[in-house]
């Protein structure tokens, strides 16, 4: 659905909802309510949902926990999978709800019983709210699935594997839990130093080793475009 009639949309369902507002609210509140219902209308609209890329470049993909281009994009990987996820439950939860909406109609214009024919409209409204909503989680969903699409292909430069998330994490964490280790002083506490000093001697220990290389020989050889390297 587009923006602009999911606008007209929650224009309308507020503007339906007021009356019943007398319930809940005094009369001076409910007359305030309905002068601003065009700027809450422009409210809903333009609320943030999720996050922007903005926040997505300096909070969610910080230097210091995602230090280098492979940790940045392996990242952005997991942050569109599990967008993915919940746009295709909304998917199913919509579905559900215009068949719910479906069924209520037709309830409404076969009920007799005044009670039952009340309560199924104000079902209905709400189902028709939860629409409304619904579309605009939607349209975020999808905005951020691309969002992190674009960073996909802005840090897939390809100086790393991008078919092998293992590959790059030795290095990666390596890098990132020595930014943590000079995060460490006197009023560290015992199990923070435990934990972070430990992970770190790991992380060298193995580099050293060498032991992880087996684990991707092979695949260490593919480079973004599916060829052997040179």
């Amino acid at each position: 659905m587009s923006g602009d009639i999911i606008k007209k949309d929650i224009k309308s369902l507020i503007e339906d909802e007021t009356p019943n507002l007398t319930n809940l609210l005094s009369s001076e509140d409910v007359s305030a309510f309905k002068e601003m219902t065009e700027e809450l209308r422009d409210t809903w609209h333009k609320k943030q949902m999720f996050r922007t890329e903005t926040e997505a470049r300096f909070s969610v993909l910080q230097d210091n926990r995602y230090p280098t281009k492979a940790a940045k994009y392996w990242q952005c990987v997991r942050e569109q999978s599990s967008y993915l996820d919940n746009l295709m439950t909304l998917s199913f939860d919509y579905r559900r709800n215009e068949a719910k909406i479906t069924w209520l109609e037709k309830k409404i214009e076969t009920e007799e019983d005044e009670y039952k024919r009340t309560k199924y409209q104000i079902d209905l409204d709400e189902c028709r709210f939860a629409k409304a909503s619904m579309e605009k989680v939607a349209k975020h969903r999808m905005r951020e699935i691309e969002m992190w699409s674009k960073l996909k292909k802005e840090f897939n430069d390809g100086s790393f594997n991008d078919k092998d998330v293992n590959v790059h994490q030795l290095e990666s964490y390596g890098l990132q839990y020595h930014e943590k280790a000079k995060t460490l002083n006197a009023n560290s506490s015992e199990a923070e130093i435990f934990n972070v000093m430990g992970q770190l001697q790991s992380l060298q220990r193995l580099k050293k080793s060498g032991e992880l290389k087996s684990s991707y020989k092979e695949k260490e050889q593919i480079t973004q475009h599916g060829k052997p390297k040179d």
